[in-house]
């Protein structure tokens, strides 16, 4: 059975995303063209990790990111072969599954370093892993200054074996900010700081989508688009990539009625008309991953034309507002897509209730089906 509101994903937009990126790093940079790590964490950013990762493993990915060695777990059952890099902290995991699973490690604490090495003894295998670097987002990773004190000891780890060097920056989807250019000044002799210590990694990467967009010389060897992959441009930034969103959300009106004046809808009584209303209600609500700031703020497609979401986003339910079009239960209402001549995406969405499109896309809820078109 499926609900009626439901997610559509278009895994033939996802690998066309892919190819698009591919080709336009083979473009740019032809005498030496950078891999792709193409970033599923957060279940793809809502999308299904099982069936994103597999789509983009048929695509050519040979390198997939997760957040955590469960996310790589899961991805594994789901049969993905290619290599897959864990992001996150490891000091206090489960790091059999790094073993069983297949995964490559970051290491980006002296703790994690010490935890993933003794766990690699246990099983008497060598580990490949990638480290970490903190240029000045101060979550993960070591020190970029202090960096000849701190690995000397990761680095004479008898069953670690460094393949690549990495970083995140903290502002690349703000073109104001001047920490971009000096996290990748501090990245740069991060490098040297590694070599000179005996670090021989593969490659490097530091990117994701924003940085993409922004600065090539981030590109390194490697690039880790995440919303690029999804068909979503980080705003405010711009592109002329041929990009398409993977993922469009549809629900069905399930009743609609009349208001009067001076009646109010919802909790916490938000909304009173002033006039004669007509309200469609849609099988939608918070459960499913709505924002509660789309009351009064957001809007859907129904019949091809915009109507506001009022009142209050409910657990289960959202009233809609359809004064002066004609609706029925059944009608198909757009939340995310296009419908008609309209279109509603996930960053005008963001921008109208102040958040972005990474929430509205990781928060749509697991009660709703995603049904995949084929590649």
């Amino acid at each position: 059975m499926i609900r009626p509101t439901v997610a559509r994903v278009d895994l033939k937009a996802l690998t066309s995303n892919y190819a698009a990126i591919v080709n336009h790093l083979k473009g740019e940079q032809p005498a030496h063209t950078p891999g792709v790590i193409a970033v599923v964490k957060a279940n793809a950013y809502g999308h299904g990790a099982p069936q994103v990762g597999k789509a983009l493993e048929r695509a050519g990915a040979d390198l997939l990111a997760c957040a955590d060695i469960e996310e790589g777990a899961a991805l594994r059952a789901a049969g993905v072969e290619c290599e897959i890099l864990v992001f996150g902290a490891l000091s206090v995991s489960d790091l059999d599954g790094l073993f069983d699973c297949r995964l490559t490690p970051t290491i980006s604490t002296p703790g994690a370093a010490v935890a993933v090495q003794a766990a690699a003894a246990r099983y008497k295998q060598r580990v490949r892993y990638h480290l970490k670097i903190d240029t000045g987002m101060n979550r993960l990773g070591f020190r970029a200054d202090n960096l000849r004190r701190s690995l000397p000891d990761l680095f004479d780890s008898p069953n670690l074996e460094l393949d690549a060097v990495y970083t995140h920056f903290a502002t690349a989807d703000d073109p104001d900010s001047p920490h971009f250019a000096q996290q990748r000044m501090k990245f740069e002799q991060a490098l040297k700081d590694v070599d000179a210590l005996g670090g021989r990694p593969r490659y490097r990467h530091a990117c994701n989508s924003a940085a993409f967009l922004r600065d090539s010389r981030v590109w390194y060897d490697r690039v880790r688009p995440g919303l690029l992959l999804y068909g979503i441009v980080p705003p405010p930034l711009a592109s002329t990539l041929p990009l398409t969103p993977v993922m469009t959300l549809h629900s069905k009106v399930v009743a609609v009625k009349g208001m009067r004046p001076g009646e109010i809808s919802g909790y916490g009584a938000r909304f009173t008309a002033n006039d004669p209303v007509t309200i469609a209600i849609i099988p939608a609500g918070y459960a499913d991953g709505l924002d509660l700031r789309l009351a009064g703020r957001g809007a859907v497609l129904i019949r091809g034309r915009r109507a506001p979401v009022v009142g209050s986003v409910c657990m289960d339910m959202s009233m809609i507002d359809v004064t002066g079009t004609d609706v029925a239960p059944g009608d198909e209402v757009v939340i995310i897509g296009e419908q008609g001549e309209e279109s509603l995406g996930v960053r005008e969405t963001a921008a109208a209730i102040g958040t972005i499109p990474y929430e509205l896309l990781c928060r749509v809820g697991s009660r709703i089906q995603r049904v995949y078109g084929i590649e």
